[in-house]
């Protein structure tokens, strides 16, 4: 059971995301059943009685075949906003990095995650020049997860955010 649930004011999720940087490239999934366009980081929710951990290697496993190591917790990400049917979220998400594997950046753009035909691609983004481009988290933009180190926290609220630390 996935660590989310419904109440009276909105909806609360737990995940966690996954970065796979090469240089400035970052590996982002996309669902073409989406209306928008945009991007998003590689994860999906944390599942009760899972550690972080484990679910950053599920879903890594889920969305790319790969089973690689684990770097670091680099990132939380507090996510307030209201999805397209106006239900309001409070999301949590802890975003890792892996220590780089050859066959992470051996992934082809338009590979399908465990979602099938129908579902969620792969696709590498080059944050220098997605001025235009849509993806989430936005940070992501602006921090280089592969050469900075220093861990973060960031809080989007109003479609604005803050690095608070």
């Amino acid at each position: 059971m996935d660590c989310t649930f419904n109440t009276e004011l909105g909806n609360f999720n737990f995940r966690v995301g996954i970065i796979i940087t090469d240089g400035r490239r970052v590996l982002m999934a996309k669902n073409p059943n989406d209306k928008r366009e945009y991007y998003y980081s590689v994860g999906g929710r944390v599942k009760f009685g899972e550690s972080l951990e484990d679910a950053v290697k599920r879903e890594l496993m889920e969305e790319t075949g790969i089973d690689c190591e684990i770097d670091r917790l680099a990132c939380i990400h507090e996510n307030f906003f209201t999805d397209d049917d106006g239900v309001p979220f409070h999301e949590i998400s802890c975003f890792f990095t892996v220590k780089p594997d050859e066959r992470l950046l051996k992934i082809a753009d338009g590979s399908l995650t465990d979602q099938g035909p129908k579902g969620e691609y792969l696709k590498w983004i080059d944050l220098d020049s997605c001025v235009d481009l849509t993806i989430y988290p936005e940070f992501f933009k602006t921090v280089d997860f592969g050469a900075d180190r220093e861990f973060r926290h960031f809080i989007t609220k109003d479609n604005k955010t803050a690095d608070v630390g």
